[in-house]
């Protein structure tokens, strides 16, 4: 059966709660359908602030399928749950073809990053269609090679803001790809775990060189998957200091929620 995001029972407690990994925020959430234009059925959903302004949307590109990543890897399913409320952020995740999860599975198959070159340009286009504003890609891991590879160049180009990056590895991406990025000028914001397998905050900041306007962040003690409620918040608060004026403030987001909540399955 399909998850339905409206599915989560919220209920208000008699005072504040701390927002634990399955806290889930008010949103407006729905199910959604993103259409390729090689003819695939991308399934995703969308979550949205319930009242106020949406100060930027997140685009957000998953982990290798292939090695167990999807639309719910852990941060991007935390985003969903807090950002709309936290930050008034709009998170769109989706599943790239091939790709199951428990909302679904997208059609086509996996394509080694070539054909999803569709599916990024696909969100883009439903994102902008919807009038989602100031839109940010987010690439983790093998996501971080879509955005690279497509995400300065048209039709996505001129469509967002630029992008956050989460453990890039740097396998597919090559440096052609990373002068694109340069000759945009778009930001580029990299977050490279102390400890990643694949690319250290060295190196990166090595490799990223070719691009001045990178801002190359090394996380002191965090891995490739960003294990732990403290690397996961850390990146959250990263990411909204990156794309809202306001930023996560000094002490970063809140880590309590005065107001209903729903808590998630695990």
């Amino acid at each position: 059966m399909t998850f339905d995001p409206a599915s989560f029972v919220f209920s208000q407690p008699s005072e504040a709660t701390a927002i634990r990994a399955s806290t889930v925020l008010p949103a407006r959430r729905e199910n959604v359908e993103i259409t390729t234009e090689d003819g695939h059925v991308l399934v995703g959903e969308l979550a949205v602030p319930e009242s106020g302004e949406i100060t930027a949307t997140l685009i957000t590109l998953h982990p290798l399928p292939t090695h167990g990543g999807f639309m719910d890897s852990h941060v991007y399913r935390k985003a969903s749950y807090r950002l709309p409320a936290l930050a008034g952020v709009a998170v769109l995740r989706f599943n790239t073809r091939g790709t199951s999860s428990p909302r679904g599975t997208s059609g086509g198959r996996f394509e080694e990053g070539i054909g999803e070159r569709f599916d990024v340009e696909a969100a883009v286009r439903f994102a902008a269609g919807r009038s989602l504003p100031k839109r940010w890609l987010v690439g983790w891991s093998f996501g971080t090679e879509l955005a690279l590879m497509y995400g300065a160049t048209e039709p996505v180009a001129s469509q967002v803001e630029g992008a956050i990056l989460l453990s890039p590895p740097l396998h597919r991406a090559t440096d052609v790809h990373l002068k694109e990025w340069a000759a945009a000028g778009k930001p580029l914001k990299v977050l490279v775990p102390e400890h990643d397998d694949y690319l250290q905050p060295a190196a990166a900041a090595e490799r990223f060189g070719l691009v001045p306007q990178a801002d190359v962040v090394g996380v002191d003690g965090a891995k490739h998957l960003w294990v732990g409620e403290k690397y996961a918040a850390r990146v959250l608060n990263e990411i909204v200091d990156e794309v809202t004026a306001k930023g996560a403030g000094p002490e970063g987001l809140p880590q309590e929620w005065n107001g209903p909540v729903a808590t998630a399955a695990p």
